[in-house]
This record gives structure tokens, C-alpha cells and sequence, in this order.
């Protein structure tokens, strides 16, 4: 079966209208880029989110930077963030992540954050980033990678981990969804669609020090949780969430 759009994703999935998440959830990206690029310099930059939903994440990193764009192909979602969310600078607009509407060298930042399992095509959407990324801009990438002992979205054992025909049956017989849609690839095949990017692993520091980055309503310090964690973090990336920033290099090959 061929892997189409994933369309509605928003009512589907109703947590996203937590504000409370998704605020603290921008808080860590914003946090991330102040690290990268200079706490100063964030707000003469102009963002583009790459699966923006319904604005709640954009809405907050209005208050960082100087110009955010959000796109998704979610309508409603799209509706909503227009209706919602009214600043200068601040716009939503619709738009596909495999082809996005705007010139080759247009944004300091671009943002993408558990967006490319959803996708038909994650190479082309890498690809894309790239492409409108200014030289020496980066993007801020979030995204789990396929060995995972829990699959978020449906919260069953290891059903990234199997074969695409039996994570369709596993799906199903869990009541819940007869297709499992999206589609979480591994460690090293992410580093190799990111190829083109300069790789700045964020991953084992945001856990190491989750009350910098702001992750700390999800982990500890010095909880037995964050112990566990920043071992993995540290030694087994190829389990562990990817948070990366990737620097579109000035000249290509350097």
C-alpha cells in the first residue's frame, strides 16, 4: 500500500489542543536555538515551522523571533491558528512539507519537530528544508527513530519495530486504527537523509540538564528516570529520541 498524505492529523489526535504541552514543548525549542545561535540573535531571524498545526508552538516562538511562518496541510488546524492567533509577527499559511512554497535561501530557521514519520516521502522533505534554509542557517529537528520499546502515537510494545505487513496486523488487532500509518526510520538512516546538514546532536544535553532546556515536567535531574536516561542518551542514540540541529553549510562541501 502506498503511503499518502496524512490528512486531519489534528482530529485525530486532540492532545495537540493541550496548551500547556505545546507551550513548554516551544519552550525547549526555543531554548535549543538560543543555544546555537545566540540568545541575541533570535529575534532578527525569520522562522519557518514545517508542520505547524494549530499555532500553539508558533504563537510561542513569536515572543523569540522576528518573523514566524507556519505551515501544515491540516485545514482545520490551519483554520484554527488564523482565527486564534493574531500577532505582526505571525502568519499561517498551507503548505506541503515536500514541496514548499518558497524561494531556494529564504529562512534563517526552520523547524520540524515529529513531523517526518507522517509524511509520504522524508527524504524529499529533508531535502526541501535544505533548500529554503538560508547558508549557514539551521533547522531545529525532533523525531524518534524506529527502535523504540513503546510507539507513542498508539502506545503499543515495539510496533515500530516490526515489519510494515505485521504492524498492520498488530494495529488491528489492538482496536486501535487498521493501518499503521506512519512510518519511523533508524538512527543511521536519518543520519543519512541528513546527510547534506552539519549534525549538532542536542539529544544527550537536553537530558543532561533538563531544567536549562526546559524539559524538566518531563524528567528530573537526579531522578533515577534521568539517570537511565542520560546513559542512553549518552552511549545508545540509536535507541533514544534525535534532537538535532542541521546547519545548512555556507558553501556545500564544507
Amino acid at each position: 500500500m502506498t503511503r499518502d498524505y496524512q490528512y486531519n492529523y489534528s482530529a485525530l489526535k486532540p492532545s495537540l489542543f493541550n496548551s500547556d504541552k505545546r507551550i513548554k514543548k516551544a519552550e525547549t525549542i526555543a531554548r535549543v536555538c538560543e543555544d546555537f545561535a545566540g540568545a541575541n540573535t533570535l529575534s532578527g531571524l525569520h522562522l519557518l515551522d514545517v508542520g505547524s498545526s494549530n499555532g500553539i508552538i508558533d504563537n510561542h516562538l513569536a515572543n523569540y523571533f522576528g518573523q514566524v511562518t507556519g505551515i501544515d496541510i491540516d485545514d482545520a488546524a490551519m483554520e484554527h491558528a488564523q482565527k486564534e492567533f493574531n500577532r505582526n509577527n505571525l502568519r499561517f499559511l498551507p503548505g506541503d512539507a515536500m514541496q514548499l512554497a518558497f524561494g531556494d535561501n529564504t529562512f534563517d530557521v526552520v523547524v520540524s519537530t515529529q513531523i517526518y514519520e507522517h509524511v509520504p516521502d522524508a527524504g524529499r522533505m529533508f531535502d526541501e528544508i535544505y533548500r529554503v534554509l538560508k547558508p549557514g542557517g539551521f533547522c531545529y529537528f525532533s523525531g524518534n527513530n524506529r527502535m523504540m520499546l513503546m510507539e507513542p502515537h498508539y502506545r503499543l510494545p515495539l510496533l515500530s519495530v516490526l515489519p510494515r505487513s505485521l504492524a498492520h496486523h498488530y494495529l488491528r488487532l489492538s482496536g486501535k486504527g487498521d493501518h499503521y500509518h506512519e512510518l519511523h526510520f533508524s538512527y543511521w538512516t536519518l543520519k543519512r537523509l541528513c546527510k547534506q546538514f552539519r549534525i549538532v546532536s542536542y539529544s544527550a544535553e537536553v537530558v543532561a540538564d533538563p531544567d536549562k532546556y526546559g524539559t524538566d515536567y518531563m524528567i528530573r535531574k537526579g531522578s533515577l528516570k534521568w539517570r537511565l536516561a542520560r546513559f542512553v542518551a549518552q552511549y545508545m542514540p540509536w535507541v533514544s529520541p534525535a534532537m538535532w540541529v542541521l546547519q545548512k553549510p555556507v558553501r556545500n562541501g564544507r
